[in-house]
């Protein structure tokens, strides 16, 4: 639906972060540029944590800080080049810069355009990028005031955090280079997924976002694993701890059905967030993943079944080498099938290293742009249809902020930064960030709603 390469709120340097300490006397300070996925927010939010306890203060401009971190994008060529962009802008602001994150995994191509860069680290390694700090600021710490919050360093809002519960990823998508930049799956231990989730939880965090490269899969890469499906006992136990938990990057196994029941008695959100990519399985074929899309339609109508209230976001690729009018069409049609609630469309661009550069028959840059807004066009109608059913209902929303005219919130039904919002726009003063409230709605448009206290 907003399909902004990197969201402007997900970036520290522009949006609200959770950055207010005030610097002691002699304090080195670091900035941090956090650009892409929520994946990476949350590489950005461990090295601030490391960084922290360290001694260092967190500045949240550029001109407060010794050095600056850019964490990086690198999945697509757009990305890329809005990395390449951040970087110039925080050595033209700061000076001193620190290149980590997926385009690091590219070192040349970064010092071939900013050879001033201090260094240049990978994705999620953290030892680098402090030991890179540590050659550009020396850290001054003083044991008597340094003292690091339980809850870590946040660059979210305090009462929603991603929860990152794996790295890499098995799949082979021939448009993907993930798991040439992250590796291979590498799921967290439940133990420590559960530690840091009931932290956060006490820190006041009422949401928790659950996120990977592909969620469904964890821990069946572990050996001796307890159960086939380990994220079935992940989300029962994130579910006890009384917070809103939001499942992103799932794919569709079939252990996914077994996770419905847990939406429907309210253990965690009736929400999923599945990468389908495409409907027509000679287009599956070419991507590498699997052709299944008359059997997802089955497993949707199951879901629907067993959890009616449940909510499907999905992203999709137009234009993808060799689509025929027809595979599009295909699309459309299973489009009007499925009556996803959330979509989110890109058109296909090579990547560098990517196998999908190689197939042939690559599509027009015009036909790649009618196709995606006939796409967007079809995706609107849904979505604006099934939000005009909403009027008139009862729902559960949370507050992300609240200003003169009008209190941002978001239901059940919506993750923050790519799904639509619900605003209040009278008696919504006594109202505060993390609040969770009963709204009636009243007024729908295309991708948001209006409501009112009930």
């Amino acid at each position: 639906m907003r399909a902004m390469q990197n969201p402007p709120d997900l970036r520290p340097d522009l949006a609200r972060a959770r950055i207010s300490e005030t610097k002691r006397d002699g304090q080195p300070t670091i900035g941090m540029v956090s650009l892409g996925c929520p994946k990476a927010l949350v590489d950005s939010e461990r090295i601030l944590t490391r960084l922290r306890a360290e001694g260092y203060g967190i500045s949240p401009d550029y001109a407060g800080a010794d050095a600056v971190i850019v964490n990086t994008c690198g999945f697509l060529d757009s990305a890329k080049a809005e990395s390449l962009e951040a970087i110039g802008e925080a050595l033209n602001e700061n000076g001193k810069v620190i290149v980590t994150g997926c385009l690091g995994a590219e070192p040349d191509y970064i010092t071939g355009a900013h050879p001033k860069v201090l260094a240049v680290t990978g994705p999620h390694q953290y030892e680098q990028v402090l030991d890179a700090v540590h050659g550009a600021v020396p850290p001054a710490p003083d044991p008597f005031v340094d003292l690091l919050p339980s809850s870590g360093v946040k660059l979210t809002p305090r009462h929603y955090s991603y929860l990152k519960i794996s790295e890499g990823c098995n799949h082979a998508c021939k448009f993907c280079i993930i798991p040439d930049m992250r590796g291979k799956l590498a799921s967290r231990p439940h133990r420590a997924v559960m530690r840091e989730a009931e932290k956060l939880v006490e820190a006041g965090v009422r949401e928790l976002l659950v996120i990977s490269q592909d969620t469904s899969a964890y821990g069946t890469d572990w050996k001796d694993r307890p159960e086939k499906a380990p994220i079935q006992s992940l989300a029962r136990d994130l579910g006890s701890l009384g917070a809103w938990v939001r499942m992103h990057y799932v794919y569709p196994y079939p252990h996914v059905r077994e996770m419905i029941p847990l939406m429907a008695e309210g253990g965690i959100l009736p929400y999923l967030d599945i990468p389908f990519q495409h409907a027509h399985p000679d287009t599956l074929k070419r991507m590498a993943r699997p052709a299944a899309a008359a059997r997802t339609l089955d497993e949707i109508a199951a879901w629907r079944a067993a959890c009616p209230e449940i909510v499907l976001r999905s992203t999709f690729i137009v234009g993808y080498p060799g689509e025929t009018e027809a595979e599009f069409q295909t699309l459309l049609d299973w489009m009007d099938e499925a009556q996803l609630d959330r979509v989110g469309c890109f058109q296909y661009e090579n990547v560098a290293g990517a196998r999908s550069n190689a197939l042939p028959d690559h599509v027009p840059a015009e036909v790649k742009q009618e196709r995606w807004d006939r796409f967007m066009e079809k995706a609107q109608a849904i979505s604006e249809a099934k939000l005009a059913a909403k009027v008139g209902t009862r729902t559960e929303v949370i507050v992300d902020l609240v200003e003169d005219d009008a209190a941002t919130c978001r239901t059940k039904a919506d993750a923050p930064e790519i799904d639509g919002n619900l605003f209040i726009d009278e008696g919504h003063e006594a109202l505060s960030p993390g609040d969770i409230v009963t709204v009636e709605v009243d007024e729908a448009g295309e991708y948001d709603l209006w409501g009112r206290l009930a």
